[in-house]
């Protein structure tokens, strides 16, 4: 059964930074892609960034130059590094793995709220 734990969400003031970590379980990691998403209430879950397994990444254009995507696959983990946080990045974010089969897997979300 795979599994995907999401960990280093919080509260940030703006202009900081945060790292998000995803940690899978259960599938064979370098073989799938992985991507980070976010919600806001009442809105559809959107690309934040995506990592193919050969390390290709691509950005939802809000992010570009703030946000770094980055896998270990001897960890079985994905990185969001966000910096330059700014208010409107405040969303529920989920971690995402696109297996080689085509199968969507979603961890548990976590929030990130950018507020002074």
């Amino acid at each position: 059964q795979v599994h995907l734990v999401e960990s280093g969400g919080g509260l940030v003031q703006p202009g900081g930074s945060l790292r998000l970590s995803c940690a899978a379980s259960g599938i064979t990691f370098s073989i799938n892609a992985m991507g980070w998403y976010r919600q806001a209430p009442g809105k559809e879950r959107a690309l934040v960034a995506g990592v193919t397994t050969g390390g290709i990444t691509n950005y939802a254009d809000s992010v570009k130059g703030r946000f770094t995507i980055s896998r270990n696959n001897a960890e079985n983990t994905v990185y969001l590094q966000m910096n330059s946080l700014r208010p409107e990045d405040t969303d529920v974010y989920y971690c995402n793995l696109y297996s080689n089969t085509g199968t969507h897997y979603w961890g548990q979300g976590i929030q990130v709220t950018v507020s002074s």
